[in-house]
């Protein structure tokens, strides 16, 4: 399982990198792993305000569907358009071309809560 080193995670299996005031958001390789076959990825607004923790989009597969989280509060300040008609680019390259939004935030220091990537290798060896 691949967990890249210059990410957070969140517990709920979101990666968080940062770039300045910018975190773009994905879901992975263990989440995508767990979920299938990605067919269908439901995007939040850019624009919209979100709250850490709170549902941001679903990612549906052939096995399920699964509600996204924002790992930091913040503004959507862009999202991953390509995956409208590309959805299986979260399960063949979940850290690069299946990013999923970015998101302005608010308070950097909410990063803080987050796993690094040793954390999260130990959540999901579990």
């Amino acid at each position: 399982m691949l967990i890249p080193e210059d990410r957070k995670y969140s517990s709920d299996h979101e990666w968080a990198h940062v770039d300045g005031a910018i975190v773009r958001v994905g879901i992975t390789d263990y989440a995508q792993d767990a979920l299938g076959d990605v067919v269908f990825v439901d995007l939040p607004k850019v624009g919209a305000s979100v709250t850490a923790g709170g549902v941001i989009g679903e990612v549906e597969s052939t096995k399920s569907v699964s509600e996204i989280y924002a790992p930091v509060s913040g503004t959507i300040s862009a999202v991953n358009d390509a995956l409208a008609t590309s959805p299986e680019s979260v399960n063949t390259d979940p850290y690069g071309q299946g990013w999923i939004c970015e998101i302005s935030i608010v308070d950097t220091a909410q990063l803080d809560a987050l796993l690094d990537a040793n954390g999260y290798g130990a959540l999901t060896s579990k």
